[in-house]
């Protein structure tokens, strides 16, 4: 992802996430950190005809690495676009040499869940009324040895 991106991410943000959609600000800031010797964030894009139908993004801190992001064009559920970003992700973790990667999903959110679950994430708990405003509870997830989990997997386009 790079800064022209933005606006296309903020269509889908804005789209996917009504209620706590990410402002420009948080993009700029994220992508402030992925780049230069002390990078330490990995935000990606996944287009289809010229547009952008995917993205997904990932800080590292130590040997600890955060889920932030990951969206995809509903008319793309199902396709394996989410894995593919996802996939990517985890390579960037273990690029930066994390030995776990954490996130956060909406409990309601079954379909992230299962994808996350495929990936070897296994849920460690809660965080009560994570999601705001709506007041919704997030599952916290955990995955050891990344490197594991993306063996074979590549995201093209």
């Amino acid at each position: 992802m790079r800064w022209w991106d933005i606006d296309a991410v903020l269509e889908l943000e804005r789209n996917l996430f009504p209620e706590d959609a990410w402002s420009r600000g948080m993009f700029w800031s994220e992508l402030a950190h992925a780049r230069g010797p002390e990078a330490n964030r990995r935000y990606v894009v996944a287009e289809a005809d010229s547009r952008i139908v995917g993205y997904a993004g990932l800080v590292a801190t130590g040997e600890q690495a955060d889920v932030q992001t990951i969206a995809v064009s509903r008319n793309l559920w199902g396709t394996g676009l989410g894995g593919r970003l996802l996939a990517e992700l985890l390579r960037a973790a273990t690029t930066f040499e994390c030995a776990e990667v954490m996130l956060e999903c909406r409990v309601d959110n079954v379909r992230a869940q299962k994808l996350y679950e495929r990936f070897g994430f296994e849920p460690i708990g809660f965080r009560r009324g994570y999601y705001q405003p709506g007041n919704v509870d997030a599952l916290v997830m955990r995955l050891t040895a990344p490197e594991n989990s993306v063996q074979g997997t590549e995201i093209n386009g």
